[in-house]
């Protein structure tokens, strides 16, 4: 419906709306211009808006599920999206919004366009969302496909291959090495509806040509999405590279207290897309936001939003210092005896540096260091001499180092993918990631690395079990 469609009562909110957008672009403008900590600590979160919740310094928590509204002409607004408003917190809330637009301005970080984000209950919700509006308006018959690499999360792996390929018959096509761009080549054509990549990706920290995987993505107009949940922001921000839409395990680094389970997606407006309203195109993220997440149902809890803001605010330094005690226990397991291979794109062997450290930079590292500087994240992998049996022998022996599935977390992690994240995805799915059975992934936390290194060394070697 035209504005003159609706009631004057109706029409004065909608222009009260686009009053308060336009101050929102403003105040979004003006951020753009400050460093990525100060966005980090503050996110939209000023003053003003301070004033308006009792002078709070930190973001308020909204609980409340549903907003009350002044009349009908003000709901009626409110619910056709004319104007911004929360309305019932599976379709936003106020505490969420502040979570979505420091997410939005870190991963816009020195990107000359704008964007948005949509905050959601899980990683795999983001990467569901980010993914399942691109397989709509499917013609009877129609032979559609996606192309991702293989060496991917388990979880997305089992999204692809068991949801939308054998419920739906998406025809998902395997990219074995992503740094291979002829193979992404022989496999992107004008049925493909997106391209899908880890940056870099877990467990096996592969990496890939995000500037030259957009090119193939846009010559057949489709998206780009990056999953940049082991680098975050503070490291690489796919959108400056030319990606479309980035997803985010906020639970994950971002989130490096472990308090809470989060998801994003973050989209620059104007994406291209084969299908969907121009809606779509525009603005993904709040289109997902309003649309698809209202349908679906993902939401966030406000909590775990604040949760996570306090975690965000320190997200650089946190990454620079968990980032440089990574390499050095990558450099310990690459000459221990026990151990077979280290994959670590911050190790001058590694398949992947070269691209790494054209790609990942510690966001401002030129105010600390006088100079820009490399940052390869947190995570590694490293397959254990002597097959299955000594590195679970090995695992089971840690005494300093957690024993779980999750990564990103201040404290040192460690799983194994084959009987852990990747195991339903068969004996055949890992070998097409290149998981084999004696693969250990570590998240390397906090902790000195010194104790780090003594935990791994003498595990390693065989020492008696942990009781």
């Amino acid at each position: 419906m035209a504005d003159n469609d609706y009631s004057p009562g109706v029409r004065r909110y909608v222009e009260q709306g686009r009053q308060q957008l336009a101050a929102a672009a403003a105040g979004r403008r003006r951020l753009r211009g400050m460093k990525f900590d100060t966005l980090a600590v503050h996110g939209c979160y000023g003053m003003d808006a301070a004033r308006e919740n009792r002078g709070s310094i930190n973001e308020p928590l909204y609980l409340s599920s549903a907003q009350h509204f002044e009349n009908s002409d003000h709901m009626e607004a409110a619910l056709a999206y004319l104007m911004p408003s929360w309305t019932y917190s599976r379709i936003a809330n106020p505490t969420l919004g502040y979570l979505e637009e420091t997410l939005a301005l870190l991963e816009g970080y020195g990107f000359p366009g704008d964007v948005s984000a949509c905050a959601v209950a899980s990683g795999m919700a983001a990467i569901f969302l980010a993914t399942n509006p691109l397989l709509a308006d499917r013609r009877r018959g129609e032979k559609i496909n996606l192309v991702a690499g293989s060496k991917c999360y388990g979880g997305t792996f089992m999204l692809f291959s068991e949801r939308y390929a054998a419920e739906r018959g998406i025809d998902v096509r395997w990219v074995r090495n992503p740094l291979d761009l002829d193979e992404w080549r022989s496999l992107i054509d004008d049925r493909t509806r997106f391209v899908f990549a880890e940056m870099p990706s877990n467990p096996g920290l592969a990496v890939c040509d995000i500037e030259a995987l957009a090119e193939l993505a846009h010559a057949v107009d489709a998206p780009l999405i990056v999953d940049s949940t082991v680098a975050t922001p503070a490291l690489l921000r796919p959108l400056c590279l030319g990606a479309d839409i980035v997803v985010q395990s906020v639970s994950k680094s971002l989130n490096t207290g472990g308090l809470a389970i989060a998801g994003a997606v973050i989209a620059r407006h104007q994406i291209p897309a084969k299908v969907g309203p121009p809606e779509l195109r525009a603005n993904y993220a709040g289109y997902l936001k309003l649309l698809p997440g209202r349908d679906f149902g993902p939401a966030l809890s406000p909590f775990n939003a604040l949760m996570i803001l306090n975690d965000l605010r320190t997200l650089r330094a946190k990454m620079d210092r968990l980032s440089r005690n990574a390499l050095r226990v990558a450099c310990f397991l690459q000459d221990h005896p026990q151990v077979e291979r280290v994959s670590y794109p911050g190790l001058a062997g590694d398949p992947g540096h070269a691209l790494a450290s054209r790609y990942m930079w510690l966001a401002d590292g030129e105010d600390d260091y006088g100079e820009p500087v490399n940052r390869y994240g947190h995570l590694l992998a490293f397959t254990v001499r002597g097959g299955v049996g000594s590195a679970r022998n090995m695992f089971d022996r840690l005494r300093l180092i957690w024993r779980a599935t999750d990564l990103g977390r201040i404290k040192s992690i460690a799983t194994i993918p084959a009987i852990s994240t990747h195991q339903q995805q068969g004996e055949q799915g890992r070998d097409l990631a290149g998981i084999v059975p004696n693969l250990v992934r570590l998240n390397v936390g906090g902790e000195h690395p010194d104790d780090i290194i003594a935990d791994l060394d003498q595990a390693l070697a065989g020492g008696p079990l942990n009781p």
